[in-house]
């Protein structure tokens, strides 16, 4: 079993998920580069080595049972256990969003990558978390999911455009992780959500005025902290975010 810290960071491959890989990584930590296409999987590895990171890859597509359970079943085979899961993998589903346009199937895929996705890894890596002396699970959620800044004043609304299918999908997921909290609760599973802010990456077209460096603070900050720390809740950069 390894004594570094084992982390695994779905959606790896690029992007915020690839500075998060690549944050864990600079603090000597083992990470697994969790991502479906092979190329870029191995590409995004062979990159966090040469930039001396202890990183692995993981095929991993979060929406098959079965990808998930053999992605668990290789960190066994390389950790023995896991420290730390960020779920960062989602979808926008594509634009325009518009309620009473949208198809349905569109609303159905982007949950079930980004809610049920995120579901169908964590209970998959549980077993192995709950073997860390210290297990911390991330999701990275958005502030378009905030129902506060949703329905609130004009001025105050900071949850970017209609988008019927992305943005209640993280609100699902802020709520999916308050369930967790809860049935964790009295464990040293410390579950939070957390907003990369509006990063510029292809999931927007590159128009976000963050980079994914700045993206990926958010989700090493909750990914370090100490077993008194807070859990089953929702946070950015400035702190806590409104539900």
């Amino acid at each position: 079993m390894s004594e570094r810290t084992i982390a695994l960071v779905t959606g790896a491959n690029k992007g915020i998920g690839y500075e998060i890989a690549a944050g864990l990584g600079a603090l000597g930590w083992s990470v697994g580069v969790g991502a479906r296409d092979h190329q870029r999987r191995g590409a995004a590895v062979e990159r966090l080595r040469a930039a001396g990171v202890d990183a692995f890859g993981v095929p991993l597509d979060v929406t098959d049972d079965a990808s998930a359970t053999a992605a668990a079943r290789l960190i066994e085979e390389q950790a023995g256990r896991l420290d730390v899961l960020v779920n960062n993998a989602a979808i926008t589903g594509g634009m325009p969003q518009e309620p009473t346009q949208v198809d349905p199937t569109t609303i159905r895929t982007v949950v079930e990558t980004n809610v049920i996705g995120v579901i169908r890894v964590t209970n998959a890596m549980m077993p192995l978390l709950r073997r860390s002396a210290s297990p911390r699970i991330v999701n990275m959620s958005s502030s378009v999911g905030s129902l506060t800044r949703q329905s609130g004043p004009a001025e105050e609304q900071t949850a970017g455009p209609v988008a019927v299918a992305y943005a209640p999908s993280k609100t699902f997921l802020n709520a999916v992780t308050l369930q967790y909290a809860r049935e964790l609760s009295g464990t040293n599973i410390l579950i939070n959500a957390g907003c990369p802010g509006y990063v510029a990456t292809d999931l927007n077209g590159f128009r976000g005025v963050r980079t994914p460096e700045q993206g990926a603070a958010i989700a090493i900050k909750l990914a370090t902290l100490p077993d008194d720390g807070p859990t089953g809740q929702f946070f950015d950069d400035a702190g806590v975010v409104p539900w």
